[in-house]
């Protein structure tokens, strides 16, 4: 296979990644590494680094249709992204310490934990929720379009969910994968906010979390433009089908799409650490 040949195949395997990375808010990196190191017998130290270009590549082209489409609570976005961007500096400086292996296991153990909790049951519908002070005093409630009109509602435990995307950004650093799972899971189960809502904020939310820990990948050498090009190109192409499509899904397909696809990737990824292939 020549360059040209390779450069094709990732670029259309990188559509595919960011059309779901659009759907499910988790950015494309999630779906990236490992179709780079899996699929492709890419160096993990650079699909992360191809991964974290890609990410910044579908939050944008994702973030602005759901701005303009008024799906994003910019102000929630702006908030969590605090916690975010320290911890994706602090992930990218532990990753030049621990083996490949064990970034691997930990990508996988990550994404299994994530369909699990994505698959657990609410017990309150999130439009259905009383008003929280905290919340309320930093203005993150809001509303979102539905078929029947304007849908408001009202954001719950400000804390936990700023704890959850400290841990997120370390997760994105470390891993790559821009963090949108577990931004996703804290605002959907620890905010409680609608998921469509929870996947739209993630989506520009974790450009800022990967810009921040590019630079370090790039001060280290691990971005290589031959090969983040075409995975940029495919992702961007990709994330901006996605948000054509979230307006018409329904979220139990959402839903579905998100739990399959990690579940298979985590399993996969944790296989080949432990086995040494990566």
């Amino acid at each position: 296979m020549n360059n040209l040949e390779f450069s094709a195949i990732v670029s259309i395997s990188s559509v595919l990644a960011g059309l779901l990375g659009a759907l499910t808010g988790l950015g494309g990196g999630v779906i990236v590494v490992p179709l780079l190191a899996l699929g492709f017998g890419v160096d993990i130290r650079y699909a992360i680094g191809a991964a974290l270009v890609s990410v910044i590549a579908t939050s944008s082209g994702a973030a602005i249709a759901y701005v303009r489409e008024g799906y994003s609570n910019i102000r929630i976005g702006m908030f969590l992204e605090v916690a975010t961007t320290f911890g994706a500096v602090t992930g990218a400086l532990i990753a030049a310490l621990v083996p490949t292996r064990v970034i691997a296991i930990l990508f996988g153990v990550v994404l299994l934990v994530s369909t699990y909790l994505t698959n657990r049951s609410r017990q309150t519908k999130a439009t259905n929720l009383p008003v929280n002070p905290l919340a309320a005093r930093l203005k993150l409630d809001g509303s979102y379009p539905t078929p029947e009109g304007e849908q408001s509602y009202h954001t719950q435990n400000v804390p936990g969910g700023f704890a959850v995307m400290l841990v997120a950004g370390v997760l994105s650093g470390l891993l790559g994968i821009g963090s949108g799972a577990l931004k996703v899971l804290a605002m959907d189960r620890v905010m409680q906010l609608p998921f469509k809502v929870s996947t739209t904020p993630s989506n520009f939310m974790i450009g800022v979390t990967a810009a921040a820990s590019a630079g370090i990948y790039f001060s280290r050498g691990y971005i290589d433009p031959g090969l983040c090009m075409p995975v940029l190109l495919g992702v961007l192409i990709g994330a901006w089908c996605g948000a054509k499509v979230l307006a018409r899904a329904k979220v139990n397909m959402l839903r579905l799409i998100f739990s399959v696809a990690i579940l298979a990737i985590g399993i996969q990824m944790i296989y080949n650490g432990i086995t040494g292939k990566l």
